[in-house]
């Protein structure tokens, strides 16, 4: 009997994230940059690590990654009265 077409199982399926939600895959590369920008010194693992995750989900809404590397979005300050 031949094979009909079915669904992938759900192991060979990538797991759904929101759209602004970055990938683990996206944060270690992030955060092994942050690493090799501050030497390679070892140590520091979980703080690139949370860096990354910072900066990726734009925290503050003022970050934003662009070509794999962070940069501010600009601002508009006003001057106080």
């Amino acid at each position: 009997m031949a094979k009909t077409m079915e669904s992938a199982s759900p192991a060979s399926q990538k797991p759904r994230v929101a759209k602004n939600q970055p990938t683990a895959e996206e944060i270690a590369l992030r955060a092994y940059q942050i690493y090799l920008e501050r030497g390679a010194a070892p140590g520091n693992e979980l703080e690139d690590w949370i860096q990354a995750e910072r900066e990726l989900l734009g925290e503050n809404g003022k970050l934003a990654v662009e070509n794999g590397k962070s940069r501010r979005k600009a601002t508009v300050k006003s001057a106080a009265a």
